[in-house]
């Protein structure tokens, strides 16, 4: 039986007339995809299509790129600033200098009674890198609060502490074109072709031209995992183990590349020790994480004898009281093969959001622009003599990252809350205890290109953004590269562009007349690239202008000046194009230099200590959660999109036949999840896709799967242990299940 709809209709996309094409990056994943949006002769963008030119897609684009061009007038867009006194009152429709003022005001309001901290900022991976750059300034340089964070921390802050743990700075070593070159694949919680299919096509289409094994690590049997050579069904939460215990292998049979080691990495005595410690034998691990010690030994032996070989992961590492560390471990198993900065060997963070490495590079929400450090005396004075203040009104470390800043509103530390194109409604994990967070505050404003967006129900200010085509700026994508989005139509009804709203707001604080706000993105551009120069640096953008990045298509950084004018010298290439087509930098750490005090890579020893919530009596059922292809995230885009929400309209439940049968359930019946904390009702699909001690929930839908969730963090990252609770089912009555449906539907 189908799922959902009995009588599905294909989607049809009819061909609609263009009279001009604008360039684009795709909005939605980290994959980067070049974009082109079609309007017609009114003006109106009436479709899309991926750019053959690009080395990202290719000319490809999933089915959320394809429909791209729905979102401008898709319903719930705001139409103008909103201001009310009250939570839950209705809005009242406000100029945008009104609504600018009063923000203002309240900011000042609240730190001039409870101190500069009081007052949390937290953005999000979806604006143009031009805007988290303002967005820094404006919190770091004028409103001066440290309590400034991205929601990055909920999907990729295990990356970043485990990258500069393991190599002293951020940024993904490797990128796409490594797939044509390796000999063996490992892919740790990532599911391709859902999460980001054009990156899997990437690597299909390199299994097609060359053989190599692909080894999937998932304790669901994801479309991925169905594709892979070799599966591992891990017990949740224990990679950490079965990274040690190939190690064990590696280290005992003398298959590591010692010579690399010796030479580039520090930390091997000591991870020796640990690995080769019988906690770290096959012999005891499997009974740790679930993987046969002779399936172990078969991977380690095939990963450190291949000439190279390439790891990536997604949230399957990164959202888990490990994170940090399961990162840090896949980069000591990259390391101690020697399977860092070659072609074909790399670790490879898949990022979650389009531009969560703008984020990463230039948000300032972790420290200051451009992989500068608050706690580093020398980055504070010099961003601060850039910018023309007193340094000294830099903190002299970070402050709270997003998922301490609603503890610290239930505490009373914090008063004061602006959200920037984020919902925690349904992004964080436990929700109930978010909204007795919200209410609490004494102000709250929401920007979102959408007014209907879950957390605005707590918002005392609204600010409606444009979408992403209605302005111009940058992104940079897993693999570095910097894209390019021109404006393709003027922004919908009163909305601003966030660049426009953080300039109109810095102008409302002192230091607003001091630091100077561009109003153009590319202007903004231009003193990113000047911040980005100095001397071994590997964030260099100094040699990119947006007609360069729009002529390739995206530039990988680093890319110098130096770089640019060798490629200008080159004249023209086989396309016409004026100098040679540019080309940043594929791959970090070529030369084995890393960004550490002594330049050599560091390896940590990770020791596994088991404090996640597991299944028992009472709990007897593992929950997982993660992506479906048609949605994005909280869905406050996709499920406007028609040909998007079809098939995947509601909440549902994957579930094994053989544990649904013992407790007789049947295939689309509604049931209630309880965990500790709260509980939600779902549909249930029955599949093998999940083993009988597991269910899996995507992650989308409001009111539903973090409602469950645990919110105990990594202590590194302090990144949600999103993957890894317990709940057991209960039943329900079907009838008001499924009016309860209809009505989270509608919402």
């Amino acid at each position: 039986m189908l799922f959902g709809r009995k009588k599905r209709k294909p989607i049809v996309i009819p061909k609609k007339e263009v009279a001009e094409w604008k360039y684009s990056t795709c909005n939605y994943c980290s994959t980067g995809c070049s974009i082109e949006l079609g309007l017609n002769d009114q003006g109106k963008v009436v479709t899309s299509r991926g750019h053959a030119g690009a080395d990202v897609n290719r000319g490809k684009l999933c089915i959320k790129g394809l429909l791209e061009h729905d979102l401008f007038d898709s319903a719930g867009r705001g139409t103008e600033p909103l201001i009310r006194s009250k939570p839950y009152e209705d809005f009242e429709a406000a100029s945008w200098d009104q609504a600018l003022d009063v923000t203002a005001a309240k900011i000042k309001d609240i730190q001039n009674k409870y101190g500069r901290d009081s007052f949390a900022i937290v953005s999000t991976g979806q604006l143009m890198t031009e805007e988290f750059y303002t967005l820094g300034k404006l919190a770091r340089g004028c409103i001066g609060s440290n309590n400034y964070d991205g929601n990055t921390t909920l999907c990729m802050a295990s990356a970043v502490s485990g990258y500069k743990r393991s190599f002293g700075s951020d940024g993904p070593p490797g990128c796409y074109d490594d797939f044509e070159h390796t000999e063996c694949f490992m892919a740790f919680g990532s599911n391709l072709p859902e999460q980001h299919p054009i990156i899997y096509w990437r690597l299909k289409e390199a299994l097609e031209k060359r053989k190599f094994p692909l080894i999937v690590v998932d304790p669901r049997v994801t479309m991925l995992a169905q594709f892979a050579d070799i599966h591992l069904p891990i017990t949740p939460g224990t990679d950490c183990v079965l990274i040690n215990s190939m190690l064990h292998v590696i280290f005992s049979e003398g298959l590591q590349d010692q010579a690399y080691i010796d030479a580039h990495t520090n930390g091997s005595d000591e991870l020796i020790k640990l690995v080769l410690s019988d906690t770290y034998n096959p012999k005891v691990a499997q009974h740790v994480c679930g993987i046969d010690e002779d399936r172990i030994r078969t991977v380690a032996r095939l990963y450190a004898r291949a000439g190279s070989a390439m790891s990536v992961w997604t949230m399957g590492i990164n959202q888990s009281t490990h994170g940090s560390d399961g990162v840090a471990n896949i980069n000591n198993l990259n390391l101690v093969t020697g399977n860092i900065g070659k072609p074909g060997g790399t670790s490879l963070s898949i990022t979650g959001q389009c531009n969560a490495m703008g984020t990463r590079e230039w948000s300032s929400c972790s420290g200051l622009p451009g992989y500068r450090y608050l706690e580093n005396e020398k980055d504070r004075e010099y961003i601060a003599d850039f910018w023309g203040i007193d340094p000294e009104f830099f903190p002299k470390q970070r402050g709270l990252s997003e998922t301490d800043i609603f503890p610290a509103i239930e505490t009373g530390e914090i008063k004061g809350l602006w959200l920037v194109a984020t919902n925690p409604m349904t992004s964080m994990a436990d929700t109930a205890r978010i909204r007795k967070a919200l209410e609490k505050l004494e102000f709250l404003v929401v920007q979102d290109c959408y007014e209907d967006v879950e957390t605005n129900q707590y918002a005392h200010v609204f600010l409606p953004a444009s979408v992403w085509a209605e302005k111009e700026g940058c992104h940079t994508n897993t693999e570095r590269r910097v894209n390019l989005t021109r404006k393709a139509i003027p922004e919908f009804a009163n909305s601003k562009s966030d660049l426009w709203i953080f300039n109109q707001l810095s102008k409302r604080f002192d230091h607003g007349s001091i630091i100077d706000f561009p109003d153009s993105a590319e202007d903004v551009f231009e003193e990113m690239k000047a911040l980005s120069v100095g001397a071994g640096r590997t964030l260099d953008i100094s040699g990119m202008s947006y007609d360069k990045i729009e002529q390739a298509r995206g530039i990988q950084w680093p890319y110098t000046e130096a770089d640019a004018l060798r490629d200008d010298a080159l004249g023209d290439d086989i396309f016409g194009n004026q100098g040679k087509k540019p080309k940043g930098a594929a791959r970090l750490y070529t030369d084995g230099q890393f960004q550490t005090a002594d330049g050599r890579a560091n390896l940590i020893s990770v020791n596994f200590i088991n404090n996640n919530e597991q299944p028992c009596q009472d709990f007897p059922f593992w929950l997982n959660s993660g992506r479906v292809v048609e949605h994005f995230h909280t869905r406050t885009r996709t499920g406007k999109v028609g040909n998007c929400n079809k098939f995947s309209p509601t909440a549902y439940m994957e579930m094994n036949p053989d544990a649904a049968a013992e407790q007789g359930i049947e295939h689309q019946q509604y049931v209630r999840l309880v965990s500790r904390r709260s509980d939600a009702v779902v549909m249930v699909q029955l599949t093998h896709r999940v083993p009988r001690n597991m269910v899996f929930i995507p992650f989308h839908y409001h009111d539903c799967v973090n409602r469950l969730t645990l919110g105990l963090l990594d202590p590194y990252s302090r990144q949600p242990a999103f993957k890894q609770c317990s709940v057991r089912i209960e039943p329900v009555d079907q009838q008001e299940a499924a009016v309860l449906n209809v009505q989270r539907r509608a919402f």
